[in-house]
């Protein structure tokens, strides 16, 4: 692979890429990043002393939304709108719905301690609202209880938040606002508005957290309308870095992250040659299963630290996501490549996934 392209559009057309090498690095940080909340360790990760402002599992959100972004508006480019929302509907639901279900029927079943589990509505609030995206649940009855934060999947909160962004894309694409500089305009004003006049400070923290999902979901869709006109070279990767250095601990780092990390994210994506991992993608399943996988590391092993839930959690949600993988989501997938057309476009870009990872805050 090249040292640089002349363009975003150059890189994502190789088939060798590294987005979903990027997507897994990303759904294992969210589980280094994680395991603090869950096992309650003090100090920030080793992230957070870098960023300051971000701890691992949120850099690896805004990774994710912002590669969400890109993907899902060439997904929509390339698809007819049925289609587009039939592919969007097989890739996150299926995947959604054995782990919401496994979450109640084993593993509530098998460790709650309430005599009532079956008969409390809480129980079924879980199941129902979670699979159909309506509002995330995180608790059921007598399961988890004594342990520092008592979710089953304190993750699954962004699920809504992106599927409600591809309805949003896909009505922009509709009305024809996804085309150069019309959504450019959008985007521009919007990103420049939400910098200046938010003050995040004042907000609610699951606000700011939807707040930065919604940038780089943005931006990675800017990305895409202006791919052929974003060069990839390392002098340009060099400055962004730089810049960030120099504004850290500024009130402009957040602009200055918010731009390092985007270049940074499609850089790598495109630029190195890194291992292909074009036919076993298990960064979904990694994030479904990531956190309950942790809660059950802590409920085995009580007191233990992060690195070491990270290391047992990474090995145990990492089988299931295989078995997930392979049972699950690849037979969706080609129930959907069954169902649609071949695509126009010409860039080879892998098959978007969702994100769904959380600021613990």
């Amino acid at each position: 692979m090249p040292t640089s392209f002349r363009s975003l559009a150059d890189g994502a057309s190789q088939r060798d890429n590294n987005f979903n090498l990027m997507r897994l690095f990303a759904a294992w940080l969210v589980i280094y990043g994680h395991s603090y909340a869950v096992t309650a360790s003090p100090g920030p990760d080793l992230i957070q002393q870098v960023v300051q402002i971000r701890f691992a599992g949120a850099v690896a959100v805004d990774m994710f939304f912002l590669i969400s972004g890109f993907l899902i508006a060439a997904s929509f480019e390339r698809n007819r709108l049925r289609d587009y929302l039939a592919a969007r509907a097989l890739r996150i639901f299926p995947a959604l719905i054995v782990c919401v279900s496994l979450s109640v029927f084993v593993l509530g079943a098998l460790l709650t301690t309430s005599p009532d589990y079956w008969q409390s509505p809480q129980t079924w609030k879980y199941l129902v609202r979670n699979i159909t995206l309506d509002k995330a649940q995180y608790f059921l009855p007598g399961v988890f209880e004594d342990l520092p934060s008592k979710a089953i999947n304190g993750s699954i909160w962004s699920l809504p938040v992106e599927f409600r962004l591809y309805l949003l894309l896909a009505a922009l694409g509709m009305a024809r606002l996804l085309r150069g500089w019309r959504y450019n305009t959008l985007a521009v004003v919007g990103l420049v508005a939400g910098f200046t006049f938010i003050d995040v400070a004042v907000l609610a923290p699951w606000k700011v957290s939807n707040l930065w999902c919604q940038a780089f979901f943005a931006m990675g869709v800017f990305a895409w309308v202006n791919r052929a006109r974003i060069p990839l070279a390392w002098p340009l990767l060099v400055v962004a870095l730089g810049a960030a250095a120099v504004m850290r601990g500024t009130a402009y780092f957040y602009i200055a992250y918010f731009i390092a990390l985007s270049y940074t994210t499609f850089f790598v994506a495109c630029v190195p040659k890194l291992p292909r991992l074009r036919h076993h993608d298990i960064s979904y399943g990694l994030y479904l299963y990531g956190w309950p996988s942790q809660q059950l590391v802590l409920h085995v092993a009580p007191g233990s630290g992060p690195l070491f839930n990270t290391f047992w959690a990474t090995l145990l949600a990492g089988t299931l996501a295989a078995l997930s993988w392979r049972f699950v989501e690849r037979p969706a997938l080609r129930f959907k490549r069954r169902r649609t057309p071949a695509p126009v476009a010409p860039d080879v870009v892998p098959e978007p996934m969702p994100v769904a990872i959380r600021d613990p805050a």
